[in-house]
């Protein structure tokens, strides 16, 4: 399947799991489920894989009205340990595929070819319906483009805020003909203190969070925020009922800068230059 299958199966707006685990995890997907999300993400490392399927199964929707993605871990990047991983993920999720496995975080250690290959004899097992990236730089986008081809690679997931200027990343995924998910996207909560989004959601009566978001889709990218909070769950899904103005959008642009909140050390690559510093 193409990039732009997946563009018109992809619900902009998902539920981030991550550090959510037993019952909270099970209630928070279900929750979500029941007030309109359509789209949840979890990963091998979040350890909760089995409580996002539970949540999945007793919203009592089918299935197929559910866009779910997980993440392979970066010490299971060989091709056996990848399949391997990919069964264990689909029993623990309780279903027969997933819609989008990405790759976690780069890893060096192992050729990018034979993980890359691995993922895809994945794909056509029937195993997901696609394939994409998370945390991967421009170089390495590239260097898996030209592994995989056009088209094959559906996004690159990585962390996009109001504080961190992810616009080279997204321009160069555009041109790969790939798109990007946000994860942090309200950058932990840094936002609800930002003068300049209060004004603005008070002209919509929204709250920062809010804004954020729809900031997010209207750039055409992909937002994954995360709560335990059901109420604040409820209110991020509330961002289809109004529209941030070109004035609006360019002064959120403005606090854009290198404000970067997940970098592991050992896990995280070279990571690319804001526009500004990369000059």
């Amino acid at each position: 399947m193409t990039t732009a299958a997946a563009a018109g199966n992809i619900p902009v707006l998902g539920l981030g799991t991550y550090e959510l685990t037993g019952e909270t995890a099970f209630e928070i997907v279900r929750h979500a489920l029941q007030v309109g999300y359509r789209h949840i993400d979890t990963a091998q490392a979040y350890d909760n894989e089995a409580e996002v399927g539970h949540g999945i199964l007793a919203s009592g929707l089918p299935r197929a009205h559910v866009f779910l993605t997980t993440k392979v871990w970066p010490d299971r990047f060989s091709r056996p340990k990848l399949i391997q991983s990919v069964d264990e993920s689909l029993s623990k999720l309780g279903t027969d595929y997933i819609d989008l496995l990405l790759l976690h975080w780069p890893n060096p250690d192992i050729p990018l070819r034979e993980t890359l290959e691995a993922l895809m004899a994945v794909q056509s097992a029937g195993k997901t319906r696609f394939i994409g990236l998370s945390n991967f730089t421009i170089e390495l986008m590239q260097q898996a483009i030209a592994i995989c081809g056009r088209g094959k690679l559906v996004t690159n997931q990585v962390e996009y805020h109001p504080y961190l200027d992810q616009s080279r990343v997204i321009a160069a995924a555009h041109s790969l003909d790939m798109m990007t998910t946000a994860y942090r996207p309200i950058a932990k909560g840094r936002i609800f203190q930002e003068k300049t989004l209060q004004q603005i959601a008070q002209q919509h009566n929204k709250n920062a969070a809010q804004v954020t978001l729809r900031w997010l889709i209207q750039q055409g990218v992909i937002a994954i925020p995360r709560s335990s909070n059901p109420e604040h769950v409820s209110q991020n899904f509330e961002i289809f009922d109004f529209e941030l103005t070109s004035d609006e959008m360019a002064a959120i642009d403005q606090l854009r800068g290198d404000r970067r909140l997940v970098s592991p050390e050992g896990l995280a690559p070279d990571w690319d230059k804001p526009p500004a510093e990369a000059a």
